[in-house]
């Protein structure tokens, strides 16, 4: 399959609208699971920490399975995995009205609803990267924006439906709402050409048709004497010469000739297939060695190592608010009637806004990308730390649109990671940064909630989230300033794929 240049437009803009409503309709509930956070609570009477397996799940799970998301999207096409996820999600929360207990609402909403998320991801990012590309960072961030407004809305919608409908009938109309990524999936049109030739197959992609010949040499005895027999008596035929006995004669000559070079021709292409198998085996395993020697050659980047720590704790610490704040205001004794509109919702909007002026202000060449992020990390430690003495709904709100502003980092974790190592590496680097980043999505609102139900309160799990945020911007800070330059050029020389930010950052 060969793809046209991108068109930078056209249809392209099409593309960005149904993938901004696909990120809309499927991540509208995961995002915004804090409104079911709470009604769970209160449905199975489980402890805080083991129910916040269920919204943690749902929006790690996309991450941590990025790489099979990947794998699918190549295979298969951004058109039927975004169809086929559309009918995950749907089915996702529907079955989950019908959860009996906990556990079923871990596969129900957390592993089936949080991989079709993760699926849908992948499939709009990389249908718009195709459709783009002098405009892909615009096309990217609009959307990104989708998600954001997802969580902004579906706060609201869900608390409205929990009134009217409860909360089984509340995930039967969210997951009817889903099944319209059906629709959007359907727009998504590959962007192919058929009028250049394709690109000649490699050795590898060859092998089914090696195979399919080896197959029709094959052919039984009987076979090859039955077609041989045919064309002796046409050629019988055309000469008009019938002769029995020489027939015979011929016949047993030919049996016996046709053994001896299927004999000959099965060994042969035996033994050809057991080389090819081997080779490849050797190849696969060596672009395995590959994979592994790069990744040691990334984590001798101590900025890159810094990173990883930061992306796993920054995750630990800083998603629990976006699940937990619901509870946190409802902990601290606050009256429904203060509410003018909910914490997630606040948190939703503030990050679209974050996203945008984060991206925007990576955009200036005077600025630098990872001290910015890192000034990120450290004000959402600050504010996290600020979350126990909020005790009033101004308060609480004022901190839900900061947190969800900074946030909004997460649109300028991609510049980050390729000022960091470099764009030859960006995409093994950002894979890696991502699992962790699904990891620490997945742990940090159990952790916290485990706090609770140790302590019985939500302070000391706050301090906790704003040390783990803290130390991991610290810990990234020391390791990007500029003295570590100065002890690299004065040590040993860098293995040659080795990169320090110093370097990468002037690509």
């Amino acid at each position: 399959m060969v793809f046209r240049k991108p068109p930078d437009g056209g249809w392209g803009w099409v593309i960005v609208v149904v993938s901004f409503f696909t990120q809309f309709l499927c991540y509208g509930s995961p995002l915004a699971v804090g409104v079911l956070y709470l009604e769970w609570l209160d449905a199975f009477g489980e402890g805080k920490g083991k129910t916040a397996w269920v919204g943690s799940l749902a929006n790690g799970i996309g991450l941590l399975a990025s790489p099979v998301c990947s794998i699918c999207v190549s295979s298969f096409g951004a058109r039927p995995v975004a169809i086929f996820s559309g009918f995950m999600v749907a089915g996702g929360l529907m079955m989950s009205s019908f959860a009996p207990n906990i556990y079923f609402l871990y596969i129900s909403y957390g592993i089936v609803v949080g991989l079709g998320c993760g699926l849908l991801y992948t499939a709009t990012v990389t249908i718009t990267c195709h459709y783009f590309d002098k405009r892909r960072g615009l096309a990217l961030g609009l959307i990104s924006t989708g998600s954001s407004v997802g969580l902004f809305i579906y706060a609201a919608l869900q608390r409205e439906l929990i009134d009217l409908y409860g909360l089984d009938g509340c995930l039967l109309i969210v997951g009817a709402l889903s099944l319209n990524i059906l629709a959007c999936g359907s727009l998504m049109r590959p962007l192919e050409s058929s009028d250049s030739p394709p690109p000649e197959k490699t050795c590898v992609d060859k092998v089914p048709d090696q195979y399919f010949v080896y197959h029709e040499k094959e052919k039984t005895v009987e076979e090859n004497i039955s077609i041989l027999e045919k064309g002796y008596v046409d050629e019988k035929c055309v000469n008009n010469m019938p002769d029995y006995k020489q027939d015979s004669i011929l016949n047993k000559n030919v049996l016996s000739s046709i053994n001896v070079n299927e004999k000959d021709t099965y060994k042969k292409k035996v033994v050809e297939q057991t080389n090819f198998c081997k080779q490849l085996a050797k190849r696969k395993w060596q672009l395995y060695l590959n994979y592994w020697e790069e990744t040691v050659v990334l984590f001798k980047n101590k900025v890159f190592s810094a990173l990883f720590v930061a992306i796993l704790l920054f995750d630990i610490g800083g998603f629990p608010p976006s699940l937990l704040m619901e509870d946190v205001a409802r902990s601290a004794n606050i009256n429904e009637e203060d509410y003018h509109m909910p914490l997630i919702s606040i948190i939703g909007i503030m990050t679209a806004v974050g996203k945008l002026t984060l991206g925007i202000l990576a955009d200036f060449k005077w600025v630098n990308t990872l001290y910015l992020y890192v000034t990120t990390l450290l004000m959402t430690g600050v504010a996290l730390f600020a979350i126990p003495f909020a005790k009033s709904y101004l308060t609480l709100a004022m901190l839900s649109g900061i947190l969800g502003f900074l946030t909004g980092n997460w649109s300028i974790f991609p510049y980050v990671t390729t000022k960091t190592v470099g764009i030859e590496k960006l995409t093994h680097a950002y894979g890696i940064l991502m699992f962790f980043a699904g990891l620490g999505n997945s742990l940090g609102p159990p952790i916290v909630g485990w706090f609770y139900d140790w302590t019985q309160e939500y302070d000391t799990a706050f301090y906790f989230s704003g040390f783990c945020v803290l130390l991991g911007g610290f810990l990234l800070l020391l390791a990007a300033l500029p003295c570590w330059n100065a002890c690299t050029n004065q040590s040993s020389k860098l293995p040659p794929n080795t990169y320090s930010y110093k370097v990468a950052s002037s690509a």
